[in-house]
């Protein structure tokens, strides 16, 4: 089954406006591009160039026309597209299975194609019909969905700010003022809950999802606890960002789901999401034990589980169950606010 698309990237001459920039600064936008461009960004769908063009010209004249700020670090130059198709999903750590790449040329949708097969290549001259296609349609759009863009952005902003800074890493984050708030998900939680479960592919343990129904069963059920956190810093909010959950058994907590945004994959937050987590198994006097299943993408999360002191116990039908002693359980960092549910299930 295909994915959602999560990157649009878009060709700029006779493909947004008609026209060559280079041989006429007189371009005119397609009919209904501007209308397509803010409907994709509603949707959650962030977009990108890849334009062989003049960078400063061409970014002028997405400026005049009002549609600057809906691209996402814009590959203008006269390189190959499809080196400025990984570039973008470089930059956005997306898989390159949900990209769309969008030009009027045949070849560009060629050489691209050839180099990125999953990548879906798209003929201009059919824009019209773009917004209709049903992997440009999430079955889901929250509140986040439609920040995604503004947290890209402060991301942006969050990254330049890291690069530039002289000193160790603990001492950059210690600037950024970060809370991790955990709580309990409650029932506006659950359509970000099932869009996580949808849309996390790497830092996700069993790749396993969850429709809202599901969620709200599990939510109120007193044998389960459904999870979910928050980060914020002095840049703003990256909104919630990651999902657990525990089944409570009487001799262990068994988390059947962990799962985090790879969008706060340097800020170690899910390393701290399962630190208390196995904090709470042990207040408990319980045994603490995981789920991992792997799929094409989430090795990583594996590798968090076991640099974490986790240990197989079984394997099943491809659902390996792994265990913690928690005789040690690494401390929380110094350089988060944390705040946790006040109660917990035993």
């Amino acid at each position: 089954m295909s994915k959602e698309i999560k990157c649009v990237v878009w060709d700029l001459d006779n493909t947004v406006w008609d026209g060559v920039l280079l041989e006429s600064a007189d371009v005119t936008l397609k009919p209904g591009i501007a209308e397509i461009v803010r409907e994709l960004d509603n949707r959650g769908i962030v977009q990108s160039i890849a334009s062989k063009n003049n960078r400063t010209d061409a970014l002028a004249k997405l400026q005049e026309f009002g549609l600057a700020d809906y691209f996402l670090y814009p590959e203008i130059h006269w390189n190959a597209k499809s080196t400025s198709v990984e570039n973008i999903r470089k930059n956005l750590n997306l898989g390159i299975d949900t990209f769309l790449f969008i030009d009027d040329q045949p070849f560009e949708l060629e050489e691209v194609q050839s180099v990125h097969e999953q990548v879906l290549c798209f003929d201009a001259a059919e824009y019209e019909g773009l917004l209709e296609l049903p992997r440009l349609n999430p079955k889901l759009i929250t509140d986040d969905s439609r920040r995604r863009r503004l947290m890209y952005l402060e991301d942006m902003q969050r990254n330049a700010d890291e690069e530039s800074y002289e000193g160790p890493k603990e001492e950059f984050l210690a600037t950024l003022d970060m809370k991790f708030v955990i709580s309990e998900a409650q029932e506006v939680d659950l359509q970000r809950a099932e869009e996580l479960t949808l849309r996390t592919n790497q830092l996700n343990s069993t790749g396993i999802t969850y429709d809202y129904d599901e969620l709200d069963a599990l939510r109120t059920d007193e044998n389960h606890q459904l999870l979910v956190c928050e980060l914020t810093d002095k840049y703003g909010s990256y909104g919630k960002i990651g999902l657990a959950l525990v089944e409570i058994k009487p001799d262990a907590h068994h988390l059947k789901l962990l799962l985090m945004s790879c969008r706060v994959l340097s800020r170690s937050v899910g390393s701290v999401f399962l630190t208390y987590l196995m904090q709470s198994a042990k207040e408990a006097g319980k045994k603490f034990r995981a789920d991992f299943r792997q799929t094409e993408r989430n090795r990583m999360m594996f590798v968090t589980y076991r640099f974490a002191g986790f240990r197989e116990v079984s394997n099943e039908a491809g659902m390996t169950l792994l265990e913690h002693d928690l005789a040690v359980i690494s401390p929380y960092p110094g350089y988060i606010d944390l705040h946790v549910p006040a109660t917990s299930h035993n």
